[in-house]
């Protein structure tokens, strides 16, 4: 089993950053970050490897850094220059299996809860 807790969401006018924090608790070959607005598919952001690979969604590159703390068990996802259709909750995920590591969402076995990220124009 992995256990995943995301924090760092927020409201945050456009323009601003915000760093999003997910401690995965378990052993994992791959995490991701997603996000999700109603009425819309969940859109893959980002994913780490066990390997240090990044993958970083075109949506979002040059505005959003991917990174990982192996020694806290940390995934982080800095967030800069926001704009309003940035808004969506933000899930981290994670799967056993490191060749899983995409964007798609039904490679991830585990979620966590989510985290809300608000951008106001």
């Amino acid at each position: 089993q992995v256990q995943l807790v995301e924090s760092g969401g927020g409201s945050v006018q456009a323009g601003g950053s915000l760093r999003l924090s997910c401690v995965v608790s378990g052993p994992e070959g791959c995490t991701a970050w997603f996000r999700q607005s109603p009425e819309k598919e969940r859109e893959g952001i980002g994913a780490v490897e066990m390997t240090g690979k990044i993958t970083i969604a075109d949506s979002v590159k040059g505005r959003f850094t991917l990174s990982k703390d192996n020694a806290k068990n940390t995934l982080y996802l800095q967030m800069n220059r926001l704009k309003s259709e940035d808004t969506a909750m933000y899930y981290c995920a994670a799967t056993y299996f490191a060749d899983s590591c995409t964007l798609s969402p039904p490679n991830y076995n585990f979620w966590g809860q989510g985290t809300q990220v608000t951008v106001s124009s």
